[in-house]
């Protein structure tokens, strides 16, 4: 389990992980989560071929995760019509609150 596949496995792992994390919008996290599914896929298949079945396991139940994921974030028309409705207004509150935490600062 030390080869190309597991690397870019692992890269992948990576790169969602912090795509996820930066929290750049309901789209970027929605295709964190579509890497995630794609690395999990990847995982699985490392797992069955070095018989590293907890590896396989694992990233099955995974990619049923991150496939939700991909649902609530990318697919899921009614979420996209709220966040459609939202995303005016949490703009707003945002500048708002950056607003605040420069005064505070200084």
């Amino acid at each position: 389990m030390n080869g190309p596949l597991e690397w870019i496995a692992a890269i992948g792992t990576m790169l969602a992980a912090g795509l996820i994390a930066a929290d750049l919008g309901r789209k970027v996290t929605g295709y964190g989560f579509i890497l995630f599914c794609a690395v999990s896929v990847t995982w699985i298949v490392s797992g069955l071929t070095d018989n590293a079945m907890p590896i396989a396991a694992m990233n099955a139940i995974l990619l049923l995760i991150n496939a939700w994921g991909v649902w609530q974030y990318l697919l899921s028309r009614k979420n996209r019509k709220v966040m459609e409705r939202v995303a005016p207004i949490e703009e707003k509150i945002e500048e708002e609150v950056e607003q605040e935490i420069a005064h505070e600062k200084g």
